[in-house]
Protein backbone atom coordinates (compact mmCIF):
# COMPACT_ATOMS: atom_id res chain seq x y z
CA UNK A 1 0.00 0.00 0.00
CA UNK A 2 2.81 2.39 0.86
CA UNK A 3 4.59 1.50 -2.36
CA UNK A 4 1.47 2.25 -4.41
CA UNK A 5 1.11 5.68 -2.82
CA UNK A 6 4.80 6.48 -3.26
CA UNK A 7 4.78 5.36 -6.91
CA UNK A 8 1.71 7.49 -7.60
CA UNK A 9 3.36 10.58 -6.11
CA UNK A 10 6.66 9.80 -7.87
CA UNK A 11 5.06 9.44 -11.31
CA UNK A 12 2.97 12.58 -10.81
CA UNK A 13 6.07 14.60 -9.96
CA UNK A 14 7.94 13.05 -12.89
CA UNK A 15 5.13 13.85 -15.35
CA UNK A 16 4.92 17.43 -14.06
CA UNK A 17 8.69 17.82 -14.44
CA UNK A 18 8.61 16.48 -18.01
CA UNK A 19 5.67 18.71 -18.90
CA UNK A 20 7.41 21.79 -17.47
CA UNK A 21 10.57 20.96 -19.45
CA UNK A 22 8.50 20.54 -22.63
CA UNK A 23 6.77 23.87 -21.99
CA UNK A 24 10.15 25.62 -21.69
CA UNK A 25 11.30 23.87 -24.88
CA UNK A 26 8.20 25.08 -26.74
CA UNK A 27 8.64 28.68 -25.56
CA UNK A 28 12.31 28.71 -26.56
CA UNK A 29 11.56 27.09 -29.91
CA UNK A 30 8.83 29.62 -30.69
CA UNK A 31 11.34 32.44 -30.20
CA UNK A 32 13.77 30.73 -32.58
CA UNK A 33 11.02 30.03 -35.14
CA UNK A 34 9.85 33.66 -35.25
CA UNK A 35 13.44 34.94 -35.44
CA UNK A 36 14.23 32.57 -38.33
CA UNK A 37 11.00 33.44 -40.15
CA UNK A 38 11.51 37.20 -39.87
CA UNK A 39 15.13 36.97 -40.98
CA UNK A 40 14.25 34.79 -43.97
CA UNK A 41 11.25 36.97 -44.93
CA UNK A 42 13.50 40.05 -44.99
CA UNK A 43 15.49 38.53 -47.89
CA UNK A 44 12.81 36.42 -49.65
CA UNK A 45 10.60 37.53 -52.54
CA UNK A 46 7.21 38.20 -50.92
CA UNK A 47 5.41 37.90 -54.27
CA UNK A 48 6.54 34.27 -54.76
CA UNK A 49 4.03 32.02 -52.93
CA UNK A 50 6.29 28.98 -53.30
CA UNK A 51 9.22 30.79 -51.70
CA UNK A 52 7.04 31.98 -48.81
CA UNK A 53 5.72 28.44 -48.28
CA UNK A 54 9.27 27.11 -48.20
CA UNK A 55 10.24 29.90 -45.80
CA UNK A 56 7.43 28.90 -43.42
CA UNK A 57 8.43 25.23 -43.53
CA UNK A 58 12.10 26.03 -42.91
CA UNK A 59 11.25 28.37 -40.04
CA UNK A 60 9.18 25.63 -38.36
CA UNK A 61 12.36 23.54 -38.30
CA UNK A 62 11.81 21.92 -41.68
CA UNK A 63 8.35 20.43 -41.17
CA UNK A 64 4.67 21.20 -40.96
CA UNK A 65 4.77 21.59 -37.17
CA UNK A 66 7.29 22.09 -34.37
CA UNK A 67 8.73 18.82 -33.01
CA UNK A 68 7.11 17.92 -29.65
CA UNK A 69 4.49 20.63 -30.25
CA UNK A 70 2.12 19.53 -33.03
CA UNK A 71 -0.23 22.41 -32.20
CA UNK A 72 2.39 24.90 -33.53
CA UNK A 73 2.04 24.63 -37.31
CA UNK A 74 3.03 26.70 -40.33
CA UNK A 75 -0.56 28.00 -40.42
CA UNK A 76 0.03 29.72 -37.07
CA UNK A 77 3.17 31.49 -38.26
CA UNK A 78 2.16 35.03 -39.20
CA UNK A 79 4.49 37.12 -41.36
CA UNK A 80 3.63 40.80 -41.68
CA UNK A 81 5.22 43.46 -43.87
CA UNK A 82 5.25 46.86 -42.19
CA UNK A 83 5.68 50.46 -43.29
CA UNK A 84 7.00 53.22 -41.06
CA UNK A 85 5.34 56.61 -40.90
CA UNK A 86 7.37 59.81 -40.47
CA UNK A 87 6.47 59.73 -36.76
CA UNK A 88 8.13 56.31 -36.43
CA UNK A 89 4.88 54.39 -35.99
CA UNK A 90 4.78 50.98 -37.66
CA UNK A 91 1.69 49.74 -39.47
CA UNK A 92 0.90 46.98 -41.97
CA UNK A 93 1.66 48.00 -45.56
CA UNK A 94 -1.48 49.58 -46.96
CA UNK A 95 -1.02 48.27 -50.51
CA UNK A 96 1.53 45.53 -51.10
CA UNK A 97 3.92 46.20 -53.97
CA UNK A 98 3.69 43.77 -56.87
CA UNK A 99 7.30 42.62 -56.50
CA UNK A 100 10.59 43.50 -54.75
CA UNK A 101 11.59 45.88 -57.60
CA UNK A 102 8.32 47.80 -57.14
CA UNK A 103 8.98 48.01 -53.39
CA UNK A 104 12.46 49.40 -54.06
CA UNK A 105 10.93 52.06 -56.33
CA UNK A 106 8.21 52.87 -53.77
CA UNK A 107 10.77 53.28 -50.99
CA UNK A 108 13.00 55.47 -53.19
CA UNK A 109 9.98 57.68 -53.97
CA UNK A 110 8.68 57.94 -50.37
CA UNK A 111 10.42 55.95 -47.60
CA UNK A 112 7.59 56.79 -45.17
CA UNK A 113 4.78 55.91 -47.59
CA UNK A 114 2.21 53.25 -46.85
CA UNK A 115 3.37 51.16 -49.83
CA UNK A 116 7.05 50.94 -48.78
CA UNK A 117 7.99 47.79 -46.85
CA UNK A 118 10.48 48.89 -44.18
CA UNK A 119 10.18 46.08 -41.61
CA UNK A 120 9.17 42.43 -41.42
CA UNK A 121 7.52 40.99 -38.32
CA UNK A 122 6.93 37.30 -37.59
CA UNK A 123 4.89 35.92 -34.70
CA UNK A 124 3.04 32.77 -33.67
CA UNK A 125 -0.68 33.60 -33.46
CA UNK A 126 -3.81 31.56 -32.95
CA UNK A 127 -5.41 32.96 -36.12
CA UNK A 128 -4.03 33.94 -39.52
CA UNK A 129 -5.56 37.42 -39.45
CA UNK A 130 -6.87 39.94 -36.96
CA UNK A 131 -5.41 40.37 -33.50
CA UNK A 132 -2.42 38.19 -32.66
CA UNK A 133 -3.89 36.14 -29.84
CA UNK A 134 -1.59 33.65 -28.11
CA UNK A 135 -1.87 29.96 -28.91
CA UNK A 136 -3.14 27.83 -26.01
CA UNK A 137 -0.54 25.38 -24.72
CA UNK A 138 -1.59 21.74 -25.19
CA UNK A 139 -0.04 19.37 -22.62
CA UNK A 140 1.22 15.88 -23.53
CA UNK A 141 -1.43 14.21 -21.39
CA UNK A 142 -4.93 15.49 -20.76
CA UNK A 143 -4.53 14.40 -17.13
CA UNK A 144 -2.41 17.49 -16.45
CA UNK A 145 -4.43 20.49 -17.62
CA UNK A 146 -2.11 23.50 -17.75
CA UNK A 147 -4.02 26.72 -18.45
CA UNK A 148 -1.20 28.72 -20.07
CA UNK A 149 -0.62 30.23 -23.49
CA UNK A 150 2.40 30.10 -25.73
CA UNK A 151 3.67 33.68 -26.08
CA UNK A 152 3.52 35.05 -29.66
CA UNK A 153 7.24 36.00 -29.43
CA UNK A 154 7.17 38.58 -32.23
CA UNK A 155 10.46 39.19 -34.06
CA UNK A 156 10.93 42.48 -35.91
CA UNK A 157 13.65 42.74 -38.58
CA UNK A 158 14.40 45.65 -40.96
CA UNK A 159 13.47 44.71 -44.53
CA UNK A 160 16.54 44.02 -46.60
CA UNK A 161 16.51 42.87 -50.22
CA UNK A 162 13.07 41.20 -50.06
CA UNK A 163 14.32 39.07 -52.94
CA UNK A 164 15.45 41.98 -55.13
CA UNK A 165 18.67 41.47 -57.09
CA UNK A 166 20.57 44.00 -59.21
CA UNK A 167 19.35 43.82 -62.79
CA UNK A 168 16.01 42.30 -61.79
CA UNK A 169 13.26 43.18 -64.25
CA UNK A 170 10.55 45.52 -63.07
CA UNK A 171 7.17 43.90 -62.50
CA UNK A 172 5.03 46.95 -63.14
Amino acid sequence: MEFALCVLIFFTVMLLTLEFARMLYVWTTVQEVTRRAARAAAVTDFSDAGAIGQLRSNAILGGASVPLAPFLTTARLRIEYLSQAGSGALSPVSSMPACPAANKANCARDPNGGDCIRYVRAAICSTASGACDPVPYVPMTPLLPIPVNVPPSPALIPAQSLGWRPGMASCS
